[in-house]
């Protein structure tokens, strides 16, 4: 199925997507890799707030390349997601309702994907030049000396990306490994 969403949303769009949709988004997302999360992290446990609020947001886990003259980005792909598993069921239990990135998640991840009723999506990796596309405006907003790795605001628009991991927990990665090894 598929279903244009704008961001931020909360878990009354959340509960209506299912593993294996195909989902563009529009809206507001942000951006941070493993860096960053590290300095969130760091954050929450100095009892400080976060470069941006957290609740019914999404983030890619992506560091753009250089934008050409012209562009607002460079090429957008996504990073490999279980890199920032560490942090994600925090994030997730603060009001995260969403990830894009690329690759499995551990249990921990998914378990606060359910309790949540959040969503993990993947985009196409080896695509970035193609997903940039849908990225309209790019401004950091914190941790500018973390170059690539620094927090943005991205304004996108239709965004292409694939409902992964659904709220009820239900996983594209194990479902179409049982459908194909049916055949």
């Amino acid at each position: 199925m598929e279903h244009y969403i704008t961001a931020p949303f909360g878990t009354e769009i959340t509960t209506d997507l299912h593993c294996g949709d195909m989902v563009y988004i529009s809206g507001i997302i942000y951006t941070a890799r493993d860096a960053a999360h590290k300095r969130m992290k760091e954050t929450l446990d100095s009892h400080k707030d976060l470069p941006f609020d957290i609740h019914n947001n999404l983030i890619y886990y992506m560091g753009p390349s250089p934008a050409r003259p012209g562009r607002p980005i460079g090429s957008a792909g996504p990073t490999t997601a279980s890199r920032m598993d560490f942090y994600a069921p925090e994030l997730l239990d603060l009001g995260l309702v969403g990830m894009i990135g690329k690759g499995k998640r551990t249990k921990e991840v998914q378990e606060a994907i359910v309790r949540n009723k959040a969503v993990y999506f993947a985009a196409i990796g080896g695509a970035g030049a193609l997903l940039s596309k849908s990225i309209k405006s790019a401004e950091v907003i914190a941790y500018d000396d973390l170059g690539t790795e620094a927090i943005r605001k991205l304004t996108v628009e239709n965004f292409p990306c694939i409902v992964v991991i659904d709220s009820e927990g239900n996983n594209l990665y194990e479902t179409a490994i049982k459908e194909y090894c049916e055949l």
